[in-house]
């Protein structure tokens, strides 16, 4: 289990990098034996501390009114679903920080701390905890699937959260108790899982399942060829990205009290695992690394994106942006130029593949961005400078983030899934 990530940067530990040993005689290499925690030499000719890792230079970045996200389902307040407008006059500041903002560089797990046998207690110079940075908490920890947590969902109004599992069944959660309430089996794994309204919608291999969970109707959509891997409500269609690569929609009937298929829509050449709206627009992101750009008036595709490499494995609108994330290392943004187009405005790189944008407000407003990486992390960053603040870490991927009121937010892995809560400011005086 390497909890590290093979290609991931090597940052300062906790403590001051001047207490690094500044004897000459040392070869300018950190100890492997040290960083595995169980060195014995003594005198080491290896150094027992990081090289010290510069920084560049941090600028300053001005903030205007709060910004939303398109998925906030209402829990930052009654905002309509936006999407990438053209503005003239908008400023681009990201990737821009703030001067007094820390940023705290990712730390590694202690491998011995994981598996219940450190020796070192507090003196450890790695992490004990599956977290780091003091913006956030984790409140629960709630196991019960066999298999990877794939999907998360809380239908409104409802005291009772959804978990939907590679091992092809679906739990009920009481929010107050953290019980599970029940467990429904299904006929294969859950590829994706949303809600909307009442409405809890589990997309498995061939089908679209879907439970009112007011009136308990249960329905099941056919259609799907092979896994459904993302699902999205807009302009009242059910939309499902689909392994052949079609995207299907469905609109609920009030008179059958069924849902009806209602569109295909054909043109990625590889499966569609990702699925946003906003501005009036279908956003799907597909295994052939494009982006398609979609008129839910015309339901005819308006413009396709292809600056990604890789899987485009998340779409988020935000403001007048939309956020794109790929196993390519990169999270772009991209806004609307006067024709109408998108064009990319900013690149974040990070090491690891991207799987999973999420986006929500801290209790001053501002906005978070929620990103899973394939190293068994979700990073925390202040939009837009995309300064870090902080990381959560898992025994195995997160493939699952959702959003709660609050500032409460879920991440699922194989292991479960967690609570976490984002921290009230501390005052000043």
């Amino acid at each position: 289990m390497d909890l590290d990530g093979g290609n991931r940067r090597v940052f300062n530990r906790l403590g001051s990098p001047s207490a690094a040993p500044t004897d000459s005689s040392k070869h300018q290499k950190v100890c492997y034996h040290w960083r595995a925690g169980k060195c014995t030499r003594f005198p080491c000719p290896f150094l027992h501390s990081e090289l010290p890792h510069s920084s560049g230079p941090i600028t300053a970045n001005g903030s205007g009114a709060p910004k939303r996200f398109a998925d906030d389902s209402g829990f930052s307040g009654p905002a309509p679903r936006r999407g990438p407008n053209f503005n003239n006059n908008h400023n681009n500041s990201w990737g821009r920080m703030g001067p007094n903002k820390v940023v705290r560089k990712t730390e590694k797990i202690c491998n011995y701390w994981v598996q219940g046998n450190c020796n070192y207690g507090d003196k450890c110079r790695f992490l004990h905890s599956w977290s780091l940075g003091e913006s956030f908490t984790m409140l629960n920890h709630l196991d019960g699937h066999q298999k990877v947590v794939s999907g998360i969902a809380l239908p409104a109004g409802m005291d009772k959260l959804y978990t939907g599992s590679k091992d092809e069944t679906v739990r009920a959660w009481d929010t107050n108790s953290g019980q599970c309430m029940g467990v429904i089996p299904l006929s294969g794994e859950v590829g994706c899982m949303i809600s909307e309204g009442p409405w809890l919608f589990v997309g498995i291999p061939n089908i679209v399942k879907a439970w009112n969970t007011q009136t308990n109707l249960e329905l099941s959509l056919s259609g799907p060829v092979g896994q459904v891997y993302a699902m999205v409500v807009g302009n009242d269609l059910l939309f499902a990205g689909t392994q052949n690569g079609t995207i299907l929609a469905w609109k609920f009937n009030a008179v059958t009290n069924n849902f009806e298929p209602a569109v295909s829509l054909k043109g990625h050449t590889l499966a569609v695992v990702s699925l946003v709206v906003g501005a009036n627009r279908l956003y799907s992101g597909s295994m052939d690394h494009s982006i398609k750009v979609w008129s839910l008036e015309t339901l005819q595709c308006l413009q396709t994106l292809t600056e990604h490499t890789n899987v485009v494995m998340s779409l988020l609108c935000w403001e007048q942006f939309l956020l794109s994330c790929s196993l390519d290392q990169t999270i772009k943004v991209w806004v609307a130029t006067e024709n109408g187009n998108l064009q990319v405005t900013y690149t974040h790189n990070e090491d690891p593949g991207l799987l999973n944008l999420r986006g929500m407000h801290d209790s001053e407003s501002k906005p978070v961005l929620l990103c899973a990486c394939n190293d068994n992390s979700v990073r925390l960053y202040d939009l837009p400078s995309f300064s870090e603040r902080g990381k959560i870490f898992a025994k195995e991927e997160i493939r699952a983030i959702e959003v709660g009121p609050g500032g409460l937010f879920f991440t699922g892995d194989g292991t479960g899934f967690r609570v976490w809560k984002l921290a009230e400011p501390i005052a000043t005086s």
